[in-house]
């Protein structure tokens, strides 16, 4: 459910009869009032007085290939909060002004690259020529634009580099076999952008705005997205606090910028392998009240060190464990998935819930929604402890564990070392077929071979 996003109402604040903050939403097409409530209840904890909502017909659009595109449908949720309320308390920031896509100024390179074919992209390491970039001050937006790839120039003191007031997002076009190129689910990014913006304490942006100027962005430089399907463009937006000053406050200047990246598979193996990983309960990703669901870069480079360890005793990744029950939460940077046969004889999928711990992932909530839809396994988000998975794989009751992220969309696990004891899990002894159908599934969307709503059409 992290693909709500919120637009402030500034029409609906002015009414001097009505003191309820409101806030305008877009979801998919398939989401209800219910699911908008649930969603306010469990992740901002904030009391909704009233949802309409309505469908929004996608425009057209010319693609890079000056062909007409339907853009998807969606869902327009108008929410009324509680007299005083706002998301995160008072951590959101609303602006005089918000940039706009209209206003973007584009300056072309006058060096321009070739890119690498395909099998010779290393993830994160080659960027195209240009970014995206707009900066706020004084209260205000500025205009934003397209320009060349530069570094960028901070004074010593600012807030990005002294307390971590950073953030960042991670989201990938693909190269269609229809020629079109298409972003996943590009607002869900968009909305927990924005989300974590509040948690932050950064100037608040449309999610719109945002998406329409990184859209053009990709159109701009559509020949560095690779024509492979394992290969992808990968966008990285990244928001940071600017403001020269050593105190701790929210900041009066801001960059927020977008970087793009053509890249192949994640892990070194490549293709579809499974990984091990490192269970020490010692070494804890997040807690509850902390940020450990809010995409932030503080929350990465303490993982550093874990992974090395994980790595010297021969595991790729680590399993994240938390509290006195060793419940599991995520594996490295991927949200996890168990398919088993539960303690009650039944199929289930489960996966840890969106309670404060774990990063709500595009392609998580895809994954659940997927298994929803289907019906076919019962699908849980609840806790899972070392305990109960022990007692599953001792009694044979595991079938598949996955990992899902943006990065590698579904990666499968074969191996857990915990406590000195390796613990063989059978992903791939009959081909993981769950996870390799999942796989398939998404990648028929992402790349065009399967029609989705899902889609967003540069």
């Amino acid at each position: 459910m992290s693909n709500l996003s919120f637009d402030f109402d500034k029409r609906r604040e002015k009414k001097k009869e009505c003191n309820c903050p409101a806030f305008f939403f877009f979801l998919s097409t398939r989401m209800t009032k219910y699911d908008v409530r649930n969603y306010l209840k469990s992740i901002y904890e904030v009391p909704v007085v009233a949802v309409r909502t309505r469908i929004q017909h996608g425009k057209n659009k010319k693609n890079h290939l000056n062909q007409r595109v339907k853009q998807p449908d969606y869902k327009v949720a108008y929410v009324q909060l509680a007299r005083s309320a706002s998301p995160l308390g008072h951590g959101i920031r609303h602006c005089s002004s918000m940039f706009k896509a209209n206003d973007l100024q584009v300056t072309m390179t006058t060096s321009p690259r070739t890119p690498l074919p395909p099998d010779k992209l290393v993830f994160g390491k080659t960027f195209t020529d240009h970014m995206l970039s707009v900066s706020f001050s004084e209260e205000r937006w500025g205009k934003p634009s397209i320009s060349p790839l530069r570094n960028l120039s901070l004074h010593p003191a600012v807030p990005a580099l002294n307390y971590s007031m950073q953030l960042f997002e991670g989201m990938k076009a693909f190269y269609g076999e229809d020629g079109n190129i298409r972003m996943f689910r590009p607002q869900l990014n968009m909305s927990r952008m924005r989300r974590t913006a509040m948690r932050a304490c950064l100037p608040d942006f449309s999610e719109v705005e945002l998406l329409e100027c990184v859209r053009r962005l990709v159109e701009l430089e559509k020949k560095w997205v690779p024509k492979s399907n394992i290969s992808s463009l990968y966008i990285r937006p990244v928001y940071i606090g600017t403001e020269t000053s050593l105190g701790v406050a929210p900041t009066s200047r801001a960059l927020l910028y977008v970087i793009l990246s053509p890249v192949g598979p994640y892990f070194p193996q490549g293709g579809f392998q499974p990984v091990s990983l490192l269970a020490d309960p010692k070494f804890v990703r997040s807690w509850h009240g902390g940020v450990g669901d809010f995409k932030m870069g503080g929350n990465y480079n303490p993982t550093i060190l874990v992974q090395n360890e994980a790595q010297r005793k021969g595991c790729q990744q680590v399993l994240w464990l938390h509290g006195p029950r060793q419940n599991l939460t995520e594996a490295g940077t991927m949200n996890i998935f168990i398919y088993w046969t539960n303690a009650s004889g039944e199929e289930e999928l489960v996966t840890p819930p969106l309670d404060g711990l774990i990063l709500p992932g595009v392609i998580r909530q895809s994954l659940v929604e997927l298994v929803k839809r289907q019906g076919k396994i019962k699908m849980s988000e609840r806790e899972v402890s070392m305990e109960e998975f022990m007692a599953a794989m001792s009694e044979d009751r595991v079938k598949e564990m996955f990992g899902s992220g943006t990065a590698c969309v579904v990666c499968p696990i074969s191996k857990i070392v915990y406590n000195g004891k390796d613990l063989h899990i059978p992903t791939m002894k009959h081909g993981a077929p769950l996870a390799s159908s999942f796989l398939k599934e998404l990648n028929d969307i992402q790349y065009g071979r399967t029609q989705s709503d899902w889609t967003y059409v540069v």
